[in-house]
């Protein structure tokens, strides 16, 4: 079958001073009409700049210096400014990673579809409208006019990321590419984004170009796959021979990085004794005021009971706006719940007094979801790590020198204090997140989503590196994910949330093998490549 893109001997150069001379190094790679390629690889190798290059969208200092891309016959490279605003929208879509930072956070849902109209046809306001609100109802947006009318942060992740999907599709583009398009997403409205593109591609016979690091999505969706190393074409082929027969080592790898959906039968961590108990928690948002007899009221906490024992590792999963977040923050007390007691090794969590609030800050520390946002990016790390035990008193040369010993306990080195967050990767960025909570010499963790924005190969580094850490310092620790397989891999106890309350909880074997619940047999369901097993290497 003819290539409907053809990516031959591609060279990107970079910027002297980097950590290599090329993005892309002699890349080969065909997109026939009608199937899904599924490009995967780490963090830097050359996935996303591969559908830059093909847009003409390569970052600045950054240029293609030898090889073609040949769209239809039709190489882009040397293609005309013009040309390419013409192939953007009308003859290749693009969804991006982040919807909320690819869309105008200024502008409605409606009016930024409405654009790719307006910009690549004639046609007048009505029939415009028309066909914004028929691809808002294609994408299975809820209540499509209500949504023309929306901004982006009034819609759920899920929602904006539909609506990334609607603008792509607005011209019935010939290809399709997706940047990581289902990271951030939790696994019901992944599995539904996941539906949607391969329903399309069926229907319209549109080709499309997957990028992601998740080897369950590739399971699920992928024609053939291709996977990058440091900017090179290391294997491609079919994909239930790459899935299930690897031929390259650091494919191999890769895959054998992958955590199963099958829960790790461990010796049950932690004693009798609860670090964190919750009883009765309740958390509304929104205010009765007296001339509205029916004002909003989410009740994004309600009722929650739960015991985190000492030495153990208990999860809380389930979809975006089941709770997750909020119950993390009321935990470590930047939120007040309405109702409710917390205890911390049996004693009453008071945050009423800015005591109170300091005291609980150093018992219960936070490891973020993004290990790039939460450094501030104008510190050194070993200020970053070292604020914290200053603030609460503790003399400023035995902070550094305990922040020494962490960043030794995690694997940086000493030396990697004077450094800035940019001179991280990913992975070492979230061991210095992991190296300043531990700073404050915590005995509770709120990990939310430690590893989620994480490679496979880095996700496991730094999943073992916590498990290590649990061990030799006997914390406990509250793990928000939404991601079942990591879920699988490292919690003792599984909670399960939905709309604010949890629907089921128990021992991780018993909630992954014999869910009570529908909606957690829903979650489960919904997981992708569920029925590939990676360690086995075959299909189910």
């Amino acid at each position: 079958m003819t290539a409907l893109l053809s990516i031959q001997n591609l060279t990107v150069a970079l910027p002297s001073g980097g950590d290599r001379p090329y993005a892309l190094a002699d890349v080969d790679l065909d997109v026939r009409a009608g199937e899904i390629l599924c490009v995967v690889g780490e963090s830097g190798s050359g996935k996303s700049m591969t559908a830059g290059a093909v847009l003409g969208l390569l970052p600045d200092g950054v240029s293609a210096t030898g090889g073609r891309i040949l769209w239809d016959g039709e190489d882009l490279l040397a293609a005309s400014p013009d040309r390419l605003r013409r192939l953007r929208g009308r003859e290749v879509g693009m969804i991006f990673q982040e919807p909320m930072t690819a869309l105008n956070p200024l502008r409605t849902i409606g009016d930024q579809i409405a654009e790719v109209f307006r910009a690549h046809t004639r046609l007048g306001r009505r029939e415009i409208r028309l066909r914004t609100l028929a691809l808002l109802d294609s994408v299975r947006i809820p209540d499509p006019t209500a949504a023309l009318r929306a901004y982006p942060h009034e819609l759920s992740g899920g929602q904006r990321q539909r609506a990334m999907i609607a603008m792509a599709l607005a011209l019935e583009p010939k290809l399709l590419i997706a940047d990581e398009p289902t990271t951030a997403l939790d696994v019901t409205t992944q599995a539904q984004i996941l539906h949607l593109i391969h329903d399309l591609q069926r229907r319209k016979g549109t080709a499309v170009l997957f990028i992601t690091h998740d080897f369950g999505v590739v399971a699920e969706i992928a024609d053939r796959v291709a996977v990058m190393q440091q900017g090179r074409l290391v294997e491609s082929g079919p994909a239930e021979a790459v899935l299930n027969d690897p031929g390259d080592t650091y494919t191999r790898a890769l895959i054998a990085a992958v955590p199963p959906l099958q829960p790790v039968v461990r010796q049950r961590r932690g004693n009798a004794a609860a670090a964190l108990t919750i009883t009765g928690l309740s958390k509304t948002y929104g205010k009765r005021h007296w001339l509205k007899r029916h004002a909003r009221v989410t009740h994004a906490v309600n009722n929650v009971s739960l015991v985190v024992p000492a030495g153990s590792t208990v999860g809380i999963v389930g979809e975006s706006g089941s709770g997750k977040s909020t119950l993390a923050r009321n935990v470590l007390g930047l939120l007040r719940p309405e109702s409710g007691e917390m205890r911390v090794y049996g004693e009453s969590v008071s945050l009423n007094h800015a005591a109170d609030r300091r005291r609980h800050a150093a018992r219960v520390q936070m490891v973020f979801q993004d290990p790039y946002g939460s450094l501030n990016p104008r510190h050194r790390v070993g200020d970053i790590v070292t604020q914290g035990p200053i603030t609460h008193g503790v003399p400023r040369r035995q902070a550094w020198d305990k922040a020494r010993e962490l960043f030794e306990l995690v694997g940086l080195g000493g030396d990697a204090l004077d450094r800035y967050p940019h001179e991280f990767s990913g992975g070492q960025r979230q061991r210095v997140g992991l190296a300043r909570a531990l700073a404050m010499e915590p005995e509770i963790l709120v990990a939310d989503e430690p590893v989620s924005a994480l490679d496979v190969s880095v996700q496991a580094q730094v999943l073992d590196l916590l498990a290590r850490l649990q061990e030799q310092l006997n914390l406990s620790i509250l793990f928000i994910t939404h991601d079942l397989r990591v879920a699988a891999q490292v919690c003792d106890r599984i909670a399960v949330m939905k709309s604010g309350e949890i629907v089921e909880q128990g021992d991780s074997a018993q909630i992954f093998r014999a869910p009570a619940h529908p909606y957690t047999q829903a979650l489960l369901a919904a997981v992708p490549g569920r029925l590939w097993t990676p360690q086995a290497g075959q299909q189910l």
